[in-house]
């Protein structure tokens, strides 16, 4: 790709298009990466940056992560701060598959003692967490109740003997994010999502067992109050709101596309369809949305007590003697209201976070008591081949909006990764380097071939070099459960 002629080098990993790249731009636009990363991003990546720039009450700058690439509206990797008085709610800066998110969970298992049964224990995570398009989970509710979960999240799992207390005070916002209000949801997004808890679904969500090698642990003092220490084997899974979130953002991208006549607003495209935040279709929205999220975090919930429950029954020890302890859940795909200075005055800001995670610094108010030293854990999810991270925010974060990478991020469609790849060819392949893979799909699994995605370490570095967040361990794949 061609960057752009107006695009300036501020810092060897801060790139900024002036707001007069584009006639309406409110603000300039901004992207964390290095040299190389710039020049693998594609070209929707400058164009969708700049067109968020123009969306009323946008503060300071539109940004994109070292991650970015096209998405629907704004960039994956995008981030947008609203003022809540001027600026608008926008579903293609959340995403369709709101609160997408990753948890990481610790055990005091060893390689050694995991590998000669890590078929037989991916096997069994693979028939208990059910991955795929149009899984069921195993956990069924009425409506009623999965109201409920739509307003208590995580929290109503562990009332129900799906999780630990402890689970909640290591998840982003105790698990359940206040003011959901089940009447903004259509009767459709209930249909999709009711037997949906505890389910995988399909696209780059998976399930993995990962070991912590020697080499890549980089930083030990943050890793031991992690309680991460050399060759343990952990599991980090990545999913989200599934068929609940994605309709209620068709639901409201329509809603919206007739609310901007009313508001007179225009957008570069139809895409970032939005309504001011704090207009009665913004608010409806804002309200539903928080249903999806406090979903999500109860889907992840749910597939935690499962993991547990099937580690338990291969190692015949409970899930408390085996150290299964969550060190966290991330969310991305959300808006937030969070209270950010900008150029020396403290503003509350609507903040979008468009496959783009939360990186709160050490000390600062939302961060777990346990993590106030640390900063706020981060999960970043690489490819099936590749590996993933574990990261902490970092007291120079304000420059993001304490925003961060939320994984490594595609350089090829789905699409063309099946021309590319194959399923078959993959799943041996990976086996030959000792990754054992079950997956509903030999299709979708070629479609999350690590050729797909930008490499995870550059991610990363780019990242840290940029000061958004600092990176604490490196996770090596062993097992993965693929939908």
């Amino acid at each position: 790709m061609t960057r752009p002629s107006q695009l300036q080098k501020i810092t060897d990993t801060i790139w900024e298009l002036p707001s007069g790249f584009k006639p309406g731009m409110r603000v300039p636009a901004r992207i964390y990466a290095t040299e190389k990363l710039i020049d693998e991003m594609d070209e929707g990546v400058f164009n969708q940056v700049a067109n968020v720039a123009m969306l009323p009450g946008i503060v300071k700058y539109s940004l994109c992560m070292p991650d970015g690439h096209w998405g629907y509206g704004f960039p994956i990797g995008g981030v947008a701060a609203m003022d809540v008085d001027e600026g608008v709610i926008s579903p293609g800066g959340i995403g369709f598959d709101i609160n997408c998110g990753m948890r990481l969970v610790l055990t005091n298992l060893t390689y050694s003692e995991v590998q000669p049964r890590l078929g037989m224990l991916v096997d069994r995570l693979f028939k208990d967490v059910p991955s795929g398009v149009g899984s069921r989970g195993k956990i069924k509710v009425d409506k009623r109740e999965f109201m409920r979960v739509a307003v208590e999240g995580a929290r109503w799992c562990v009332k129900n003997g799906y999780g630990w207390q402890e689970d909640l005070q290591r998840t982003e916002e105790n698990g359940c994010i206040e003011g959901a209000e089940p009447s903004r949801v259509s009767e459709r997004a209930i249909e999709r999502g009711i037997h949906q808890l505890g389910s995988l679904g399909s696209g780059n969500h998976y399930l993995e067992i990962q070991v912590v090698r020697p080499q890549h642990i980089f930083n030990q003092h943050i890793a031991s109050l992690l309680g991460i220490r050399t060759e343990q084997v952990v599991v980090m899974f990545h999913c989200g709101s599934r068929g609940f979130g994605h309709q209620m953002a068709t639901d409201y991208i329509r809603v919206f596309l007739n609310a901007m006549g009313k508001y007179k607003i225009t957008a570069p495209d139809r895409e970032l369809a939005c309504a001011p935040f704090n207009s009665s279709e913004g608010q409806a929205y804002f309200e539903a949305m928080k249903c999806a999220i406090n979903m999500s975090f109860a889907n992840r919930q749910i597939i935690l007590h499962q993991v547990r429950k099937a580690f338990s029954e291969i190692f015949g020890r409970s899930a408390e003697d085996l150290g299964m302890h969550q060190v966290y859940d991330v969310a991305h795909n959300t808006a937030k209201l969070e209270t950010h200075v900008v150029d020396g005055v403290a503003k509350r800001l609507l903040v979008h976070r468009k496959g783009s995670t939360r990186a709160f610094g050490p000390g600062m108010e939302g961060v777990p008591e346990v993590y106030r030293e640390t900063g706020q854990p981060v999960i970043i999810g690489g490819s099936m081949e590749t590996g993933s991270y574990l990261l902490t925010g970092v007291s120079e974060g304000a420059r993001s909006f304490y925003s961060t990478t939320h994984g490594s991020g595609r350089v090829m469609s789905r699409k063309a990764a099946k021309k590319l790849f194959r399923g078959k060819e993959l799943q041996e392949k990976m086996a030959e380097k000792g990754i054992y893979t079950r997956t509903s799909s030999y299709s979708a699994l070629a479609e999350e071939a690590g050729g797909a995605y930008k490499n995870i370490d550059e991610v990363v570095e780019a990242a840290s070099l940029a000061q958004i967040s600092r990176p604490i361990v490196r996770f090596s794949p062993i097992g993965n459960v693929k939908g």
